[in-house]
């Protein structure tokens, strides 16, 4: 009987100290992403992280926990707005562009009609 309650603690005892490790990376992060906090405070939040990891984790999601859901979101959407604009980068013009494009060379009369035809068939495709 006493293996179980052994083996129980232990399970318990892992999943806090991973829940913990979690939550403390996250600060940590949060500290050097935060652009507002100066280097002083930075350095004092670190010390009390290493002497008083447990209490000044839970201050600092108490005291600081709106702001880093703010700053989370915000780094979110800076990221997410960064790769919407590689993907319309990467992916080029839009059908009515490359239509567009192959009318200019017909007017300069760079290519024939067929050619504009074929082009325009190739952006609607």
């Amino acid at each position: 009987m006493s293996n179980f309650w052994d083996f129980m603690w232990l399970i318990a005892s892992a999943f806090l100290f991973v829940a913990y490790l979690l939550i403390l990376f996250r600060i940590i992060g949060d500290l050097f992403r935060d652009s507002e906090l100066g280097g002083g405070a930075k350095a004092l939040w670190l010390i009390c992280l290493l002497f008083l990891p447990m209490l000044t984790a839970l201050v600092y999601v108490i005291a600081r926990g709106k702001g880093m859901a703010a700053r989370q979101r915000a780094a979110y959407e800076q990221s997410r707005s960064e790769a919407e604009s590689y993907i319309r980068q990467v992916a080029g013009k839009s059908p009515a562009e490359q239509i567009a494009d192959a009318k200019a060379l017909l007017d300069a009369g760079t290519i024939n009609p067929e050619e504009f035809a074929r082009l325009k068939a190739k952006a609607l495709a």
